[in-house]
């Protein structure tokens, strides 16, 4: 990390002549606010064009009403770079129960409205009607994991690949630095864009009269869109082989039918080596929000002083998207580049004393690999710890304890502190890691993720059995007491996941209850695009297994899950007591020392429920579907809305 960050890239007409360009080679169009940051995909991508000699520009979360955004910025000399942001826009948006959010960490001040839905589409329709015949790529994350057909939760609909919708030239998937600077010299050398559909990491769609490419490698067909459509049993299948073809070292190319049209998936790119990952982290950059914004920007407020170690998880969770985007194989940086970082934040004026968090994806797999190449190279395996953890996995903790130790050495660093999520089932492999973190790198609260309590229910979610929680709360709560510290451990729970019931929530209740946890946060499930989970929730198939699995999908069923994870919450009193009658525990209804809630309602819930009634009355009473909705489509009436005129 530099300590003379470079320049701000050029946001406008006035500041890219100021440059003494006549035109950028390449404007990048992003959903976020600019954030010179290496935790911003924007600023890493720009960094890394512009390290090898090209002219970037930055277009952040420009007016998708029209083109007058792109056209004031001038035409790109080799291609449009368009990304949703960090976040799927949908997820940023919405709630699992599909209610708009209030706030959007990405923009200035937290507003909402700087962007569409799905954005990414709408910011290529802009980029052709702005300047016809500059090349359109597409990437990040909402296009990373829509790159094939996809259930989309919100519509309740399959929706072909991202790339058709958008009717861009190529979608880049996963970490892209590599591909975009390979397609940058290409196009700069003259290729036009169909030359590069041979790079890996790149998907791109065949007109209807194109023969396919010839291939080094295996090509496997997927399902084609319209049986996956149409089909559970088809739409399973395609997301089982989609799940075992992410594998670099030996993953196949996959096309898919879209119509008349074909689509053609190459493999993922091959992980980048530490050299790699040290020159894309030493750039210069400032670490700020470029100076056009008079608001914080919450995203950077929360990460500025936070230093990614590593990228990659091999954990395979069914409804995490990280393996999905980032890769199964760890990617680390040397020890070197990463205290080198920590020296450039801490040098800096405004810097308190606190490393926020010093980690990734999961922080404790820094530098873990599988120790037989020649194995990794050929293993289809999903996850490297589920079911078991596998005796070739590289498991040491050493390489993450010196890392630690090194940064809270730095001058003017008081604290580091690990707020990524860690593998309890690797960190009780290791009494000495957990030692180091309780001692030094928890400031009271350690955010865990054990998710559940059924053991049934964590299998499905590819999790490791309850006990490895229970194990690590035990050496996490010695430990703290060796240390003289009153600490503790915030577990986070998942409601509604594929295969979980009413009974398998009680059980977990039964658990908090027992242990005295109170979640103030609870994680309901959402099906992202492409997640095997997302496969079940929406197929009611297993895809790996192809059995049969119940799902709760309505919302009221989905509300119960949810409030018995907050029992002890007074409003939720009438809920709970009915899922407990129904299920036949009524053994848990009373003052018994076990019992989850008492016999007979409290104040707050009778309260609760007689404002409830109150407020249904009145909106029926003032036909408030009648009025206009204001969110990210000012002006859009909202569907249920819509309905109900």
């Amino acid at each position: 990390m530099s300590l003379n960050p470079g320049p701000w890239l050029p946001t406008t007409a006035d500041e890219i002549r100021a440059r003494g360009w006549d035109a950028p080679d390449v404007v990048f169009v992003t959903g976020d606010a600019y954030v010179d940051h290496p935790s911003f995909a924007m600023a890493v991508l720009s960094r890394v064009l512009e390290s090898h000699g090209f002219r970037v520009a930055i277009l952040p979360q420009p007016d998708w009403r029209s083109a007058a955004a792109w056209r004031a910025l001038g035409r790109p000399r080799l291609f449009y770079a368009v990304s949703a942001g960090n976040m799927d826009s949908m997820i940023n948006h919405y709630t699992a129960n599909k209610k708009r959010r209030n706030d959007d960490a990405y923009s200035p001040g937290g507003r909402i409205g700087l962007r569409p839905d799905r954005p990414t589409p709408a910011y290529a329709q802009r980029c052709r009607e702005a300047f016809p015949g500059v090349p359109v790529v597409i990437g990040g994350i909402e296009a990373s994991l829509r790159r094939i057909a996809h259930f989309d939760y919100w519509s309740e609909h399959v929706r072909p690949s991202m790339l058709a919708a958008s009717k861009a030239d190529l979608l880049a998937f996963g970490k892209g630095e590599a591909t975009i600077v390979a397609i940058a010299r290409r196009l700069a050398a003259g290729q036009p864009v169909t030359a590069v559909r041979d790079l890996r990491g790149v998907v791109y769609l065949l007109g209807a009269k194109e023969a396919l490419p010839v291939w080094p490698g295996e090509t496997l067909a997927l399902p084609s869109l319209e049986d996956v459509t149409r089909d559970p049993m088809a739409f399973a299948r395609m997301t089982r082989t989609f799940h075992h073809e992410t594998n670099p070292f030996n993953a196949k190319r996959l096309t898919q039918a879209h119509g008349d049209r074909t689509l053609v998936l190459n493999p993922p790119c091959l992980p980048i080596g530490e050299a790699e990952m040290d020159a894309i982290y030493d750039l210069p950059y400032t670490r700020r929000p470029h100076p056009r914004y008079a608001e914080p920007i919450p995203a950077h407020t929360m990460i500025k002083d936070s230093v990614q170690i590593m990228r990659g998880c091999f954990g395979g969770c069914t409804f995490c998207s990280i393996t999905m985007h980032e890769g199964r194989v760890i990617q680390s940086r040397s020890p070197r580049s990463v205290l080198a970082e920590v020296k450039t934040i801490a040098a800096d004026p405004a810097f308190k004393g606190t490393i926020s968090d010093l980690g990734g994806p999961t922080a404790n797999m820094y530098q873990m690999r599988c120790t037989r190449p020649e194995v990794e190279a050929v293993c289809k395996r999903l996850s490297c710890i589920h079911p078991t953890i596998c005796k070739l996995l590289g498991t040491s903790h050493a390489p993450t304890i010196e890392l630690m130790r090194g940064a809270r050495a730095v001058p003017g660093v008081k604290r580091v502190h690990i707020a990524s999520g860690i593998r309890m089932d690797l960190a009780n492999l290791d009494d000495a890691y957990v030692d180091e973190l309780v001692t030094h790198h928890v400031g009271g609260h350690l955010k865990v993720a054990p998710e559940h309590q059924s053991d049934r229910v964590l299998a499905l979610m590819k999790k490791p059995s309850h006990r490895e929680f229970e194990t690590f709360a035990g050496k996490f709560r010695r430990a703290s007491e060796r240390t003289g510290k009153e600490q503790y451990l915030v577990p986070y729970f998942i409601a509604s996941h594929p295969g979980c019931g009413v009974e398998d929530m009680i059980e977990l209740a039964v658990f908090l209850k027992k242990h005295g946890y109170r979640p103030r946060q609870v994680q309901d499930f959402i099906p992202a695009p492409m997640d095997i989970a997302t496969c079940i929730y929406h197929t009611g198939i297993d895809p790996l297994t192809m059995a049969a699995v119940d799902t709760v999908k309505k919302l009221r069923d989905r509300q119960t899950q949810r409030a018995l994870m907050q029992f002890f919450e007074p409003r939720n009193w009438f809920v709970v007591h009915k899922a407990l009658v129904d299920a036949g525990r009524r053994d848990l209804i009373g003052s018994a020392k076990h019992c989850l809630i008492p016999a007979t309602p409290p104040p707050e819930a009778l309260a609760a429920k007689r404002r409830e009634a109150t407020e249904a009355t009145h909106v029926h009473a003032e036909d408030a579907g009648t009025q206009p909705t204001i969110g990210y489509r000012p002006g859009r009436k909202g569907a249920r809305r819509r309905s109900q005129r």
